[in-house]
């Protein structure tokens, strides 16, 4: 991987140079307020960021296998502290021991943690998974409510879950996820200087059109997969290369920023 490369401007050019294939031409109202001042948040630049995405992962969805409401919000418990490729081994099995939401209701905790056991925090993993069927069961009548506040409600439901199951079960933009991709990456292209999921996640709410919440959490984490590495980056084959100012960057054609965030 070649050395980062720093462009030949001098410091009164870096901020204003922007490049055609980076930046749109039309001028946001934000952009002619801060007129030679560089808005990380602009709609025109967050715009050809989500346009790159849509390009780069088209129909893009969540990468835990799931066949109902349920299975989904049980990967996704199993999923914290978790690679989603080791809950897709788990998950499996553990559907056809316990097919339905009673049949975890009827087990006491541990005797689900061996079954899980590979997943970390299996134990807490455990209390949660039979206290959510039990609560969704009793207060619910057996399904997975489509609703924020309920979902909150469902033991080892936060807002990361929750998001997960409204936006790729019930197609329900109810906000953005925020899981380990989403909070390096967000600080990286700058579209947050926050570092805790619940102020992340606000922060994007507000900067990204509410209709594409769903896919740039799906983008980002695949985008954190493939390409955006947390240790080592692929900045050269990455099609936000020339609009990211990333501090940890491994090949760079714009300048870089310390108030971007290194990667976590």
């Amino acid at each position: 991987m070649p050395l980062t490369q720093k462009p030949k401007t001098t410091k009164s050019k870096r901020t204003t140079k922007t490049t055609s294939k980076s930046m749109p031409n039309k001028k946001s109202a934000t952009s002619k307020k801060n007129q030679g001042k560089y808005d990380p948040v602009a709609p025109e630049r967050v715009a050809e960021i989500l346009k790159r995405l849509d390009a780069q992962y088209p129909k893009v969805t969540c990468a835990l296998h799931h066949k109902s409401a349920w299975e989904l919000l049980v990967a996704t418990i199993l999923s914290a502290q978790c690679t989603d490729v080791r809950v897709n081994i788990v998950t499996p099995g553990l559907f056809q021991k316990y097919p339905t939401p009673q049949a975890f209701a009827a087990l006491k905790p541990e005797q689900l943690e061996p079954d899980i056991r590979s997943t970390g925090f299996f134990r807490n993993k455990s209390k949660s998974l039979v206290g959510a069927a039990q609560r969704i069961i009793s207060e619910f009548g057996g399904q997975v409510p489509d609703d924020m506040e309920k979902l909150l409600s469902v033991p080892g439901v936060a807002r990361k879950t929750a998001n997960v199951v409204l936006g790729t079960w019930f197609k329900k933009a109810e906000g953005v996820v925020v899981d380990t991709h989403v909070h390096r990456i967000s600080r990286r292209l700058e579209l947050t200087r926050n570092d805790d999921p619940k102020s992340i996640e606000q922060d994007l709410m507000r900067v990204i059109p509410r209709e594409k919440w769903i896919d740039f959490s799906h983008q980002i984490i695949h985008h954190g997969r493939a390409l955006c590495i947390a240790r080592k980056p692929k900045c050269a084959e990455c099609p936000l290369e020339n609009i990211c100012h990333a501090a940890d960057k491994t090949w760079s054609t714009v300048e870089i920023h310390k108030t971007a965030a290194l990667s976590r």
